[in-house]
């Protein structure tokens, strides 16, 4: 019923223990999976701790004071002492009476999934807003787990010496946290406020964007680098880049679009973290055309392409048009069955001319310039126009107002049908000045 898939012998061999100031050495503890336990495995060396053992209990859920159970937890303790291990680090969330009690038992210190990867971000986290995105989602998380220490912290027991004016330590701490979460949402709120003038900025130059979006450590930031030379740091690492970054690439067809790379998505992504990263996210939610990044060469590729659809989904981003990438091709036994997928590798090029063509192809197909004259006995389609389109451009002129608008293939069809052919005229971009005719 339960199996111990890897542990540390080298202690019970008489092995020299590593030097004080090494990497803290970590116990895994699961319920999921076997791969769910080896990707807690990366996240725990990508944060700098040393995998020294693990186990995988067998159970239907979690139990709810010590989650593996009472007994078990008395094996672990005995496995964290034999190995001389520093944390133990579980798969899941830990309530704060969970944590506790683990603590308690085990006699070190333990750390959750959640906590892990907060501890990873905060570690990776470069610009002044994923900083303050990491604060406010550590305290998210940390503000549930608050707990007294001793009933001398508490003044609503009672009785003598718990009487009189005063906050207990735990409210005035429950009190700061609050605070703290209230400026940084604010601070957050306004760098939001500058990356939407930015946003505007972009569309008002009718700059398509496409976000790259896929599970951590599937090659966004290398394919990135491919297409733009943008020289993003690219590691074999979960969550090697935190900070979204964007740069312009011309189309094979021509013209330009802009290309965001943006935080990896990973399975039991905390949500505190897609709460305070919400306004980086977005970059993906507001793009134009979606491209999936998945490793090909990963034999859990089809539950990472599904985590990522529903990281999407909880975004809004779900009906975005996508093209997928399966990239590491060259490194995979066989490529998964994903139809209309592009094999590239963005380490060595292959596949790359192919998928610029489909993203170009799919822009023109989603975005196409146009100038309009709408009557103004037609105000509802122009309406209708501001709601489901990008209007860049409108004037008032005596016949009607003249719109410029990035429409794809059905609402042209549909524009022309409802206008005539010729209030409709598609911009034609000048290969001299970039610049569109005018009907």
């Amino acid at each position: 019923m339960e199996e111990i898939l890897r542990s540390d012998a080298r202690v019970l061999q008489g092995e020299p223990l590593p030097e004080a100031g090494g990497p803290e050495r970590a116990y895994l503890v699961g319920l999921d999976s076997e791969a769910s336990l080896q990707e807690l495995a990366r996240l725990a060396e990508t944060a700098g701790a040393k995998v020294v053992g693990s186990v995988l209990q067998r159970r239907a859920r979690a139990e709810g004071s010590t989650y593996v159970g009472s007994g078990k937890a008395e094996e672990i303790a005995l496995d964290c002492q034999a190995l001389d291990v520093d944390l133990a680090i579980f798969d899941d969330e830990l309530t704060g009476a969970q944590t506790r009690n683990l603590e308690n038992i085990l006699g070190v210190k333990v750390v959750d999934r959640t906590a892990l990867i907060l501890d990873i971000f905060a570690q990776r986290a470069q610009s002044r807003e994923g900083r303050l995105q990491v604060e406010l989602a550590q305290m998210s998380y940390q503000l549930p787990r608050l707990i007294g220490h001793g009933l001398s912290m508490s003044r609503l027991g009672g009785g003598i010496g718990t009487r009189g004016p005063g906050e207990t330590r735990l409210e005035v701490d429950r009190r700061r946290i609050r605070k703290r979460m209230t400026d940084l949402r604010r601070e957050i709120d306004d760098l939001r406020a500058q990356r939407s003038v930015r946003r505007a900025r972009r569309e008002r130059n009718a700059v398509p964007v496409v976000a790259l979006v896929g599970y951590t450590n599937a090659g966004k930031s290398t394919l990135l680098n491919r297409l733009t030379e943008a020289g993003v740091m690219a590691e074999d690492k979960l969550f090697a880049t935190l900070d979204p970054v964007t740069r312009s690439v011309r189309a094979p067809q021509g013209g330009e679009f802009l290309l965001v790379d943006t935080v990896g998505f990973i399975s039991k992504l905390p949500h505190a973290l897609v709460d305070a990263f919400r306004s980086t996210l977005e970059e993906a939610a507001l793009a134009d055309l979606l491209v999936v990044v998945s490793d090909a060469s990963s034999e859990q590729v089809y539950a990472q392409r599904d985590v990522v659809r529903d990281v999407l989904a909880s975004l809004g981003a779900q009906d975005k048009p996508v093209i997928d990438a399966l990239n590491k091709a060259d490194a995979a036994k066989q490529l998964p069955d994903i139809p209309g997928g592009i094999p590239i590798s963005a380490k060595r090029g292959d596949g790359i001319d192919a998928l610029l063509e489909a993203i170009s192809a799919q822009l023109l197909r989603l975005q196409r310039p146009v100038w309009l004259m709408v009557p103004y006995a037609r105000t509802t389609e122009l309406s209708r126009l501001h709601d489901e389109n990008r209007v860049l451009e409108e004037r008032y002129e005596a016949e009607g107002t003249r719109v410029r608008a990035l429409v794809d293939d059905e609402t042209l069809a549909r524009l022309v049908r409802a206008l005539g052919p010729d209030a409709v005229c598609e911009g034609i971009e000048s290969a001299q000045d970039g610049t569109e005719t005018e009907c």
